[in-house]
């Protein structure tokens, strides 16, 4: 039986300015509504530092924090972002002195909201700033959007420093000029983070969508994504591999997004020469090794017979493939390494939390940084050390709810209207015995998406203060195989819907929510399922709060019309009636609930237009109707204030709503 130490990490306390920001009259939704205290984190290679990103204060923005582990010093900041449009997505160590950072920004060129990002590099004291995308220039016939993705670190670099990155070449005009750039397509170049040498490492290819490298500097997949003949994309991606050793490229695959077949990698083993990934098989997804030797050999590392096997976990910064993961009633890790599933164990048992998660790991793998947690225990990042099995805390996930009673989350099923049984999470406030108490359906987000068992700060929220949640994983969601998910949660939505509003009648027959006291709140497609459901039935839910919904499918449509992407969109939104029928803007008459709606000004998933469409024609209906807007937040609404302002308005609506 593996022992521990236990101790605390001092010095790895959150930072005095990572708080939630003081807007909301109410304590719990300050409390619930402040963003996680870790954003990113990772471990250098020696083990002995430790990088986090930070939220601060106002708004979105956000700081980079290094410490050691040992606890010695306070976390130091050495880079923010303002949030406004600059946001820090991720950052991990490329050297023991050195890291590299993603930026993603939201701004507006030539009246269209568009998505760029940059990647930069810094030392460890936030000295020698050096930006590692490539310089654009006033003659791109097109905008560089994408400052690239590293895709290797190196590992075996001596002293480390230098990585492998991908690159956007974008055609140049060739008016007045003879070294105008013609080349087009995404290459891979090898960057010397201190200097910003670069020697490509791959040619530009057209149509190339991703590589994949061995993690050992050697690219051995790449993806490429056929177009139609007026440019869009289509939802098909050719793979080809390059033998080991070199030599030319060959076809490995061929992967089919909406037809669900053939195989498609995501990381390469270099020593066992072969490809992981995932294929479709009996209509459920499951992980698969593919041989890189041309016999096309495969093997099926992990199914299930109920559900979609959908995550490959990973290891360190050689991003090592270590295992498989599935969700049934709970999240289920199976590891292919028989020392890291024993190590797992031992951790989960330590500190007594079923969730463990490997967040990054020391070059060596003696110290490994991961996150634990449950429904109740919303995660904690510890670091462990193996060779003094000394597990040591960094810091809680989120400090402000310290002394709040959480609820547990309680897996159920309920029937449908035609006697499917459908998967949920049942949710009850502290100390309820679930009956007769005013009660809230939550539809996830997606559809291509589903809830599972954990610490949800939405759900929780609410059950703190006295509402019973109920989270279905209605028909259309995703991880329950092709033939639940169906066409999609917009095509079938009378399927998906119709199972949503089947869970608000299971817990009024169950007796669990009071009569007249049955609300409905959704976010981002949840949104979307919220509205819709009081268009189905329009005196189930006595109030509505769709926070970023879709309201208007043919609006959808339309967003995508002017990228790439479009014909996928089009093809996933489909034509026919169901386009009116499952609009709720296009139905809002319907509606008799009073409706709240939450959305930013900046989303790039679903236009604020949408629920500006929506107020309007609740308004013109006669309906009562509320939008607030968020400016410069974008779909996740990632603000403290925001958030804890939306928690508290939508906490006093229901109530007034339902007359509590």
């Amino acid at each position: 039986m593996m022992q521990f130490y236990r101790s605390a990490v001092s010095g790895l306390a959150v930072l005095a300015f990572a708080g939630a920001a003081q807007a909301a009259e109410n304590p719990a939704a300050k409390a619930f509504g402040a963003r996680e205290v870790v954003l990113d984190a990772s471990l250098s290679p020696d083990g002995k530092s430790i990088a986090m990103i930070q939220p601060l204060a106002n708004g979105q923005a956000s700081a980079l924090v290094v410490a050691p582990t040992d606890g010695s010093s306070q976390p130091k900041p050495i880079l923010s972002a303002t949030g406004r449009p600059d946001r820090l997505t991720g950052c991990g160590w490329v050297s023991n002195t050195r890291l590299v950072c993603d930026i993603y920004m939201v701004t507006l060129q030539d009246a269209r909201k568009l998505v760029f990002t940059r990647v930069v590099a810094l030392n460890a004291d936030g000295s020698n700033v050096r930006e590692l995308s490539a310089n654009s220039n006033n003659v791109v016939v097109e905008y560089q959007q994408f400052g690239g993705d590293v895709i290797d670190w190196l590992v075996d670099e001596p002293g480390g420093g230098a990585v492998l990155m991908t690159r956007h070449y974008r055609e140049e005009a060739t008016t007045g000029t003879l070294l105008a750039n013609q080349r087009r397509g995404l290459a891979i170049e090898k960057i010397d983070t201190n200097t910003v040498q670069r020697t490509q490492v791959e040619p530009p290819r057209g149509d190339v969508v991703r590589y994949i490298s061995d993690q050992h500097g050697v690219v051995r997949i790449y993806g490429q994504r056929p177009k139609t003949n007026t440019g869009y994309d289509t939802n098909r991606i050719n793979y080809f591999y390059k033998p080991v050793g070199g030599g030319a490229w060959a076809p490995l695959s061929s992967y089919d997004g909406d037809a669900h077949t053939g195989f498609f990698p995501t990381d390469v083993d270099q020593g066992l020469n072969a490809a992981y990934g995932f294929e479709w098989m009996d209509g459920r997804r499951v992980a698969v090794r593919m041989a890189l030797d041309g016999s096309g050999k495969r093997e099926v590392l992990l199914a299930h017979d109920a559900v979609d096997v959908d995550r490959l976990i990973r290891v360190g910064r050689q991003h090592r493939v270590v295992g498989a993961s599935y969700a049934t009633e709970r999240r289920q890790v199976e590891f292919f390494d028989p020392a890291l599933k024993a190590t797992a164990a031992a951790l989960s048992k330590a500190l007594n939390q079923p969730m463990i998660r490997f967040v990054d790991a020391s070059q060596d793998g003696s110290r490994l940084l991961l996150w634990a947690g449950a429904d109740v225990e919303p995660g904690r990042y510890y670091l462990y050390d193996k060779t003094a099995k000394r597990l040591a805390e960094v810091t809680p996930g989120r400090p402000e709810l310290t002394g709040y009673k959480l609820s547990p989350v309680k897996p159920v099923s309920y029937k449908a209207a035609d006697g499917t049984d459908i998967p949920a999470y049942l949710t009850l406030p502290p100390g309820s015995d679930g009956k007769y108490i005013p009660a809230i359906v939550m539809p996830h987000g997606g559809p291509e998406s589903r809830d599972e068992w954990g610490f949800d700060w939405l759900a929780q929220y609410f059950a703190q203060r006295g509402f019973a949640v109920l989270q279905p994983n209605f028909r259309g969601s995703a991880g329950y195989g092709e033939a639940w998910f169906q066409k999609n949660g917009f095509q079938s939505w009378r399927t998906a819907i119709g199972d949503v509003v089947d869970a608000g009648r299971w817990l009024s027959s169950q007796g669990i929510a009071a009569p007249g006291k049955l609300a409905i709140v959704g976010w981002s497609y949840g949104g979307y399922a919220a509205l819709q459901s009081s268009v189905l039935d329009a005196d189930l839910f006595k109030a509505v709060v769709a926070i970023a919904p879709v309201t208007d499918l043919e609006a959808l449509r339309e967003e995508a019309r002017a990228f790439t992407n479009f014909k996928i969109v089009d093809s996933y939104v489909g034509r026919g009636p169901h386009v009116k029928e499952g609009s709720p803007a296009q139905n809002a008459a319907l509606i008799k609930a009073p409706v709240l709606m939450f959305h930013g000004d900046q989303d790039m998933n679903v236009g604020v237009a949408e629920s500006r469409l929506m107020q309007a024609r609740l308004k013109a209906a006669g309906r009562q109707s509320e939008l607030v807007v968020y400016p410069g937040l974008d779909h996740q609404l990632d603000d403290s204030q925001a958030r804890a302002q939306m928690l508290d308005k939508a906490d006093a609506f229901l109530r007034e709503a339902l007359k509590l």
